[in-house]
């Protein structure tokens, strides 16, 4: 019997890795009447577990400030497992920098929202993001970067 050779992609699990929430000015920051400014950080990483079978993490990092002090921080990993077997090599880099990110994201976005706001402070929905245009520019960024071999 020939073994099965059919592309399979499939989601596993996904799941909240890591998350954390700061306060390291509070109570007294609390009270300030400005308007925080707000830096978010987003990461994505693949590797592989087992056979056919990767974990895709996006990262997200929201810093709020007020002036030089920060109101909270917010580190939240969401992963997911994911069974992907039988696809060309070139494929591989798009399904982990593209399809399987925008699988786990929204459940990032619920995430850091719900944590800010068990924080006490109105909820920070992080922004849709375009993982092609991401993923194609770190693409473009790593080529750039590649060493070149000069030949004379």
């Amino acid at each position: 019997m020939a073994e099965n050779q059919e592309p399979t992609f499939q989601i596993q699990r996904v799941y909240l890795k890591e998350a954390s929430l700061e306060q390291p000015n509070s109570p007294a920051i609390l009270l300030e009447q400005e308007q925080p400014s707000v830096d978010i950080q987003l990461g994505v990483e693949a590797s592989p577990v087992a056979e056919g079978i990767f974990e895709v993490c996006v990262t997200a990092t929201v810093t709020t400030k007020i002036k030089d002090r920060t109101v909270f921080l917010v580190e939240a990993k969401q992963a997911g497992i994911f069974e992907i077997r039988n696809l060309p090599q070139d494929q591989m880099g798009p399904i982990m920098g593209i399809a399987c990110p925008q699988i786990v994201y929204p459940y990032l976005r619920s995430n850091v929202a719900d944590l800010v706001q068990r924080g006490g402070f109105p909820p920070v929905h992080l922004a849709e993001i375009n993982f092609q245009a991401m993923y194609e520019q770190q693409q473009a960024q790593a080529e750039q970067d590649a060493p070149r071999i000069v030949t004379q």
